[in-house]
């Protein structure tokens, strides 16, 4: 049960039948409960009484406070007295959303209004971020920050406030009001707390924020510090230790900023040994700007906050940061769950991601097969076979590249936050050949023909050019060779001059997966539409068997930030012998249309009308011209000439269109025919500002989608 709820049952609180109003009961004072200050002021008096143990009748909220000749308000003041003369805690609550340096003059305030009160502690809370001060009997009044105020009846502060083992600060089950301290009720110790995606966000944000400083520090350098302190925050939590053991990511009494900084140093290097690939620079941090981030951090548990809370988290963070820094885009939740769902990954398949940009669709994998391991294994009994099931596959089977490093590095951030595969995520030119990968990565997995899955969403728009990229020839794709109707003897493939990336990750994928390996890629709509892109249709249906095309709505990408129409297509890789089969079939099929419709003698014959018609067209423009010019001559035929070729051009091309048509027509009976799965899905769970609909169309269809591919492995060998 929560506060709120807990708060209600004790008669603590009460609210108006639509919980717009709240109604603090013992001092009978009606407050909005929509004003964001107040919901972190209604928590923060339930902790008080719930979790800390004060008696109600110690605690005044909205409290008149004298600072000279103006009259202020404390929001909540605790005393040491049931008279409530003797003013113990002052607590100053502010918004969730408070910047760092709006917090910062809100714990100044909290402390002068301590002062004149002649309060012990104070305690400043935004419930995103929390700070405590003792404050000294004697002048100077010099502010002395610790790890926690004190609970009731407990007289010495603690070192620490985060244990191993400790108590829940929201679980309220068991809790019994007390109305005297109890001499024998030693201090409570917290466990560190699972918190929500919109909480998580925030703490994102905010800590970002607060190390940018709106400009004193880069945003990317900002974004890398910060990334290298959750890392030890993760890190710390991961750290065997017995219960009732302190966690180190935390603030200590008696210890300055530069301790701090040491401890969490330390933490780091034990990083830098375990994982050297993403442990790459130290932490350049000042102590007081640690302290700062571990203030916002310490009191979560970033390892046991659901995945789906830190994978929306994570994204919403980074979408609004590297969008702007970066032009990425990040792939709507909703649509990685459809892929994933919809393919047939095991524990022991081989999963890649060739753009993974912060790793979505590898968490999402990895997510399924943990969901598996409960069909086998119990999670509390059999506890050590569960984790091997998942964690063996998430080490070993889970692969991403990106591109650039920093969400490169995000991306293993992300992995080791969800329990490992980061070692398998690369920085590096998704694009390269296997072997320039593995040379430039040292990781020599990353072979071609050894993937069963590839789910991917590449970059859309972009171009690479023959002249910037020198692996361009590499690819089948990125060479335009001889139309088929080509009449000329001296027609050669040649190179194009630059080629779509989304194009060229389409033929990557194909050379990285295994024979029957499954590809599933978001792409652009005009792939599958655009008569100028008939070649790359072309090419796919040779390398690949097409297994479905589920169509987005056009707002599917906007709340990202990018418009393009697109679909999700689901490809399964042919056979060697089949590719070179139906290609073979093709080459002969197009021969035979050539063949039976005497093409070649037809545009001979109308190349020597038109050579002959051309002779004619001199000889009379001669002929009718006899003064003119030899210049002015030369100008009329040339006119003349351009009115013969554009007629046989339109002759020859209309002969295409139709021996075109009539290739594709017998093409349809010649290659094997197979079932598509088609869909087109208007709702997907989310509109065009990214809010929820509250129906989701691609749940059903990955149902059904899995059972096609399901009849497809079981019935085309």
């Amino acid at each position: 049960m929560n506060l709120i709820d807990t708060g209600i049952e004790k008669g603590l609180i009460r609210f108006d039948e639509d919980r717009n109003f709240i109604t603090y009961i013992h001092q009978n004072k009606k407050r909005n409960h929509n004003n964001p200050e107040e919901k972190v002021q209604a928590e923060t008096f339930l902790t008080l009484v719930l979790i800390y143990g004060y008696p109600e009748r110690r605690i005044k909220q909205f409290v008149s406070v004298q600072m000279g000749a103006d009259t202020k308000e404390a929001d909540i003041i605790v005393y040491a007295d049931d008279d409530c003369h003797e003013t113990y805690i002052l607590v100053e609550c502010k918004k969730e959303d408070l910047t760092d340096q709006q917090f910062n003059i809100a714990v100044d305030q909290a402390y002068s209004y301590a002062v004149a009160e002649g309060a012990k502690y104070v305690w400043t809370t935004s419930r995103i971020k929390n700070q405590y001060y003792e404050v000294p009997d004697k002048k100077p009044k010099s502010r002395i920050e610790i790890p926690d105020i004190p609970q009731f009846g407990i007289n010495k502060l603690a070192p620490y406030k985060y244990v191993k083992g400790g108590i829940s600060q929201t679980d309220t089950d068991d809790i019994n009001i007390v109305s005297e301290p109890d001499p024998n009720v030693k201090q409570k110790f917290f466990e560190l707390q699972v918190v929500s995606e919109s909480e998580l966000t925030k703490i994102f944000i905010q800590s970002h924020q607060a190390l940018w400083g709106g400009g004193q520090r880069n945003p990317s350098v900002a974004f890398d510090e910060l990334d290298k302190l959750i890392f030890c925050k993760i890190w710390d939590e991961k750290h065997p230790r017995k219960t009732g053991e302190p966690y180190d990511f935390q603030i200590f009494r008696d210890e300055d900023p530069e301790d701090l900084l040491k401890r969490i140093k330390k933490i780091y290097a034990v990083g830098e040994k375990e994982a050297p690939e993403v442990f790459k620079d130290g932490i350049t941090l000042t102590a007081q700007e640690t302290l700062t981030i571990v203030k916002y951090f310490q009191r979560i548990n970033l390892n046991k906050t659901d995945l789906d809370s830190k994978g929306k988290a994570f994204e919403t963070f980074m979408g609004s940061y590297f969008r702007g820094d970066f032009g990425q885009y990040f792939t709507p939740r909703p649509i990685v769950k459809f892929i994933v769902d919809s393919l047939p990954i095991t524990h022991k398949s081989r999963v890649l991601d060739t753009s993974c940009g912060s790793g979505g669709f590898l968490l999402y994998a990895l997510d399924k097969v943990r969901e598996q391991a409960n069909e086998f294994y119990d999670p509390i009994k059999d506890e050590k076979d569960h984790y091997k099931y998942w964690h063996d596959f998430a080490e070993k089977n889970l692969f991403g590249i990106e591109i650039n490093d920093q969400i490169a590095r995000t991306a293993k951030m992300n992995m080791i936050i969800h329990d490992d595969g980061h070692t398998k995520v690369i920085a590096s030119d998704g694009l390269l050949s296997d072997t320039e990968m593995q040379a430039k990565s040292g990781n020599k997995e990353f072979k071609y023909n050894s993937f069963d899955f590839i789910i991917t969403n590449p970059p859309f728009g972009s171009s690479i050019k023959q002249t910037e990229k020198a692996y361009m020839h590499q690819y089948n794709l990125a060479i335009k060779e001889v139309d088929w109707l080509n009449t000329t003897a001296s027609g050669k493939a040649t190179l194009r001059d630059s080629q779509s990336t989304e194009v060229l990750f389409l033929e990557q994928c194909h050379k990285f997966l295994t024979e029957h390996g499954y590809l599933a890629l978001v792409i652009p709509d005009g792939i599958l539409t655009n008569s100028s892109l008939q070649y790359v249709r072309d090419n796919i249906e040779e390398m690949y068997r097409i297994v479905a095309v589920v169509s987005m709505p056009q707002t599917a990408f906007s709340a990202t930030g990018a418009g393009v129409k697109s679909s999700v297509l689901f490809l399964r890789k042919h056979k060697t012998k089949q590719t070179e089969k139906i290609s073979n079939q093709k080459a002969k099929l197009k021969e035979q249309v050539k063949t039976d419709n005497n093409y070649m003698a037809t545009v001979e014959k109308w190349e020597k009308e038109k050579a002959e018609a051309i002779k004619k067209l001199e000889a009379d423009a001669k002929a009718k011209n006899p003064k003119a010019s030899k210049t002015e001559i030369n100008e009329i035929i040339k006119i003349l000439k351009i009115t013969v070729q554009t007629s046989f051009t339109d002759k020859v091309n209309l002969l295409k269109e139709e021996l075109t048509e009539k290739y594709f027509l017998a093409k349809q009976t010649v290659l094997d025919d197979y079932p598509i799965f088609m869909v087109i899905a208007e709702d997907i769970g989310y509109d065009a500002t990214g809010r929820s609909t509250n129906n989701n169309e691609l749940i059903e269809i990955s149902k059904e989608l899995s059972k096609f591919i399901a009849h497809i492995n079981k019935t085309e060998k």
